[in-house]
């Protein structure tokens, strides 16, 4: 009797073995990679604070009680260099922020979302639903082909910024719709027979002192029909005639006229203050800026008397509004890129953006979101134009930049003809591409 009952014993242990290693085993291939057991994801950003997510990641973890989020905000100054020092290191995160000209160059860092993932019948989140939820501008920036690299929270475009006390004193009714109109408002602006500016028409014309102004410059070349790269992405093509003209010219000269004393759109030159400040304090009538500075704005001059248009259109039946903005994406070295991809999801959808974009005061990237946002004041300006909002491959986004910056001081400066700039900068990026 006492060997029947040790052995009966010992059968209920080596079957509790058995069950306990057998749920500890399903429990790592069931589902997902990450099971159901406690996964820890680490999410890096920049601009964006822990606040601006918060809503959206306590309702995410309260239905999925096995995820933590935990969110990290960066400098933007410190951002680059600290992601590619950790993933050096293996102390990356598994989710990261990338701008949306990041892709070229970070392409390697990063784990496409899964088409498929083991064990569940549907797909996470397809082409089609990319395709269909979010503006154009996303797919070409964050598809490569048929994988998803990003999924977009929001998509910010260049704005006019006018100050509307020096607009009723010019008697300019109107922001201006159009180029040419944008011209007559900057030279109701008056300054002195010696070329002193002592209020400034516009922000524009040069290059280090005006904020964004390689955005700006893109934007005239992409409305004036310029290709930017050619459809390999081998080669710059800033000097492509287009229609027996060369539009790259006509936009760069555009441009940097209003830094020319000798032209009737005089209104801008290196002494100036920075374009933002310079706007802040009265003393530009209109600049050019994304969504975010409206509140920076309300905050820094709340007595400034200013609204915010659209951008000026070359041609009214071909609108091209310029994108800037960050996108969340899932680093190939995470551990849990399945869990992440899940938590990016949702975040990108609607439940889980809204409360994100009404915090941060982005334009939304959805579409199904457009119509209820472009009806607010101010940032409803943004949203619409997130629907016309382009891009274009830039290898290197900081050294393009560089590039095109000194590109506006070369005629500024006089060291080279508009043509012969142009060409020079079109050598540089194309060399930039090449090395790649």
């Amino acid at each position: 009797m006492g060997n029947n009952k040790l052995l009966y014993i010992a059968g209920v242990l080596v079957v509790g073995v058995i069950i306990l290693v057998m749920i500890i085993f399903l429990g790592r291939i069931g589902g997902t990679p990450e099971g159901g057991q406690r996964v820890e994801l680490t999410f890096w950003g920049v601009f964006d604070s822990e606040e601006n997510f918060r809503s959206s990641i306590n309702a995410y973890q309260s239905q999925n009680p096995q995820i933590r989020i935990s969110y990290r905000q960066f400098s933007f100054e410190d951002y680059e260099k600290s992601l590619v020092n950790a993933f050096a290191d293996g102390t990356g995160p598994d989710i990261f922020m990338i701008h949306n000209t990041w892709l070229p160059k970070h392409k390697g860092k990063i784990a496409p979302l899964p088409q498929q993932i083991m064990g569940e019948k549907a797909p996470l989140f397809t082409l089609k639903d990319f395709k269909d939820q979010f503006v154009d501008v996303a797919e070409q920036d964050l598809l490569i082909g048929n994988e998803i690299y990003g999924l977009p929270l929001y998509v910010d475009t260049l704005g006019l910024y006018y100050n509307k006390d020096i607009f009723n004193s010019l008697g300019i009714a109107n922001s201006p719709k159009t180029w040419s109109e944008f011209n007559d408002a900057v030279e109701k602006v008056p300054i002195s027979e010696n070329n002193i500016i002592s209020r400034s028409g516009a922000a524009i014309g040069t290059a280090r002192n005006v904020n964004r102004s390689t955005d700006i410059l893109s934007l005239l070349m992409l409305q004036s029909g310029v290709p930017m790269t050619n459809d390999d992405y081998a080669s710059a093509e800033f000097t492509k005639i287009i229609d027996r003209q060369d539009v790259g010219q006509v936009a760069l000269e555009y441009y940097t006229d209003f830094a020319n004393p000798a032209k009737r759109v005089y209104t801008w030159n290196n002494a100036q203050h920075y374009s933002v400040d310079a706007f802040q304090e009265g003393l530009a009538a209109m600049m050019f800026n994304y969504a975010h500075q409206v509140s920076l704005l309300r905050s820094k001059a709340p007595r400034l008397n200013f609204s915010v248009a659209p951008m000026p259109q070359l041609n009214a039946s071909q609108i091209i509004n310029y994108a800037s903005y960050w996108a969340p994406t899932v680093s190939k070295f995470s551990k849990n890129s399945t869990a992440a991809w899940k938590f990016l999801v949702y975040l990108s959808s609607a439940p889980g953006v809204v409360p994100y974009n009404n915090s941060a005061g982005h334009p939304v990237a959805r579409r199904d979101l457009v119509d209820q946002q472009q009806n607010e004041p101010e940032i409803g300006v943004f949203a619409k134009q997130a629907l016309s909002a382009k891009s274009w491959y830039q290898i290197d986004n900081l050294a393009v930049e560089n590039i095109l910056a000194d590109l506006i001081d070369d005629v500024n400066f006089k060291r080279r003809t508009v043509a012969e700039a142009l060409r020079a900068a079109e050598n540089k990026i194309t060399l930039l591409m090449q090395r790649q």
